[in-house]
């Protein structure tokens, strides 16, 4: 996959090459127009000229597709306030969505927050920035890809078995 920041191109092709080759700890982002390309050569920007909700739906089934991942997804806390005054659109953009989300479990950070956690995560995994035409701040979607066929509950197990028997290993 190519570092560097591009402008169309086919992003579905894009977006469908990379997911079987990512795992745990890799990001999409689905980001509005003002989203700024980040400098990490880890993470990829592409410009697609597509509509924001597109881009979500596309990501979504993308994702859902895939067994072995599921994403963790996380949203900008600052929409919550932007007014329809200062951004025409909003109300209706959040209202879609909450209906992309569908009862999926999403969080919400403060914007700078989630941009810290995608440049630490970019010095060791690959991000991948789609960049939509949409003209409403703080209405990037954030997808921090996890195992699909293992569970955080399970993982903890697993954890808290090998604390056991190492300490059992010094006693």
């Amino acid at each position: 996959m190519n570092t560097d920041s591009k402008v169309g191109g086919n992003w579905l092709s894009t977006l469908n090459e990379v997911l079987p080759l990512w795992g745990h700890r890799n990001w999409i982002v689905v980001a509005d127009a003002a989203y700024p390309a980040q400098s990490n050569p880890g993470i990829e920007t592409i410009a697609t000229g597509a509509n924001h909700v597109e881009l979500l739906n596309a990501a979504f089934r993308a994702i859902d597709r895939s067994e072995h991942v599921r994403p963790n997804i996380y949203l900008d806390q600052e929409l919550q306030h932007v007014s329809e005054q200062d951004a025409p659109g909003a109300t209706i953009y959040r209202q879609k969505l909450e209906h992309l989300l569908d009862g999926r479990e999403s969080e919400s950070l403060p914007h700078d927050q989630i941009i810290q956690k995608l440049d630490e995560c970019a010095r060791l995994f690959r991000i991948l920035i789609l960049k939509s035409v949409l003209t409403i701040p703080y209405t990037s979607v954030f997808f921090e890809l996890d195992c699909g066929y293992w569970s955080e509950e399970a993982e903890k197990r697993l954890r808290r078995s090998i604390a056991g028997v190492e300490a059992g290993d010094r006693a």
